[in-house]
């Protein structure tokens, strides 16, 4: 089962090789991986996407918590969430379907952001499922030139603060 781990950790040279680290010596593999710092500038928040039964990502979150530059884990999958992903596509357009691609992406909730036919640039926010079918769609009517994901993001819908270490 895919899972959406949010960690804060200490904002240092160093913490997130000893996060990545931790999966790789254990075999886990990390779908995509996000790092920013918060509001607070100590403190950078890792949104990190791997796959793994529940104990499996149990496990993790155990041993991630026992790292010393770890802040907070929480498992988001666990709870209600809202979940986003960017997608940046550079697709080369058939002058004759300009139109209808541009219709297309506005109407999946996109924007164009450069429209030149050989070289047209289009994002997309949305759900790791919507994003797949939009990249897939545009490309059965155009040649798709680059694809840029940020990667799931994610945050709960309740107001928990995240398990902290203590």
């Amino acid at each position: 089962m895919r899972h959406i781990i949010a960690i804060h950790l200490q904002n240092e040279a160093g913490a997130l090789t000893r996060v990545t680290g931790l999966f790789s010596t254990r075999g886990y593999n990390i779908e995509s991986l996000s790092v920013a710092a918060t509001n607070d500038p100590t403190v950078a928040r890792v949104t990190l996407v791997t796959k793994g039964s529940d104990a499996v990502i149990q496990q993790i979150v155990n041993q991630l918590l026992k790292l010393v530059d770890v802040v907070a884990v929480e498992d988001m999958t666990q709870g209600e969430h809202i979940e986003r992903e960017l997608v940046l596509l550079k697709i080369k357009v058939d002058p004759k379907v300009t139109d209808a691609v541009r219709g297309y992406v506005v109407r999946c909730g996109g924007r164009v952001l450069d429209p030149r036919t050989e070289a047209f640039v289009v994002e997309l926010t949305a759900s790791e499922s919507e994003v797949n079918r939009f990249v897939e769609d545009l490309g059965e009517s155009c040649e798709i030139l680059d694809v840029v994901r940020s990667g799931a993001l994610g945050v709960l819908r309740y107001a928990m603060n995240l398990q902290v270490v203590r």
